[in-house]
């Protein structure tokens, strides 16, 4: 039993550092630039971490992958931000279904849109020191959040035709729902 625990830790460590990857480079190297910062597809993969790994390990997954993009692409005074707020999107999404696009998680894309729109607004507020300015930034944060909702979906119903969770994570999670 302790074997297993320690194995099924690995896997989700080495998931974690793969999410971390993949959120880092559709957030650093697939973006539009606005006026305040850019558009990028990294919500997608935390959606998708979030639906696959278990919170911590998600949660983890979005706040290293968009840290890391913030940091080193030059915008190091939002690294703390999105570090909180990524982490937070996470929360919406749950990993305790057989699938990963499932009635759960599609409504969760609502929700993990009002964490990472409101947690940027309040951060540019603060950044800033004026509540009216960030408002220029509530329909691009709502874009980059559709942009990575559709990603999300299309990758989770993708992976979801493979039976991926419960082939290639075999969790008890997924046993259960099976």
């Amino acid at each position: 039993m302790e074997r297993n625990k320690k194995q099924e830790h690995l896997k989700y460590l080495i998931l974690t550092a793969v999410f971390s990857a993949l959120v880092y480079v559709l957030t650093a190297f697939v973006k539009i630039p606005t006026h305040q910062g850019y558009i990028h597809l990294g919500d997608g993969m935390i959606y998708l971490a979030a639906a696959l790994l278990p919170t911590p390990y998600a949660m983890a997954a979005g706040a290293i992958g968009g840290g890391l993009s913030d940091y080193l692409s030059g915008y190091p005074m939002w690294v703390l931000p999105t570090v909180i707020i990524k982490a937070l999107t996470v929360l919406a999404f749950t990993h305790h279904k057989p699938t990963i696009v499932n009635k759960r998680n599609i409504a969760a894309i609502l929700p993990g849109t009002l964490i990472c729109v409101g947690g940027y607004y309040l951060a540019s507020a603060l950044l800033y020191s004026s509540w009216i300015t960030p408002l220029l930034d509530v329909p691009t944060n709502c874009i980059q959040s559709a942009a990575g909702a559709v990603l999300f979906l299309f990758v989770g119903f993708t992976l979801d035709k493979s039976n991926f969770k419960k082939r290639f994570l075999n969790t008890s999670a997924t046993k259960k729902a099976s």
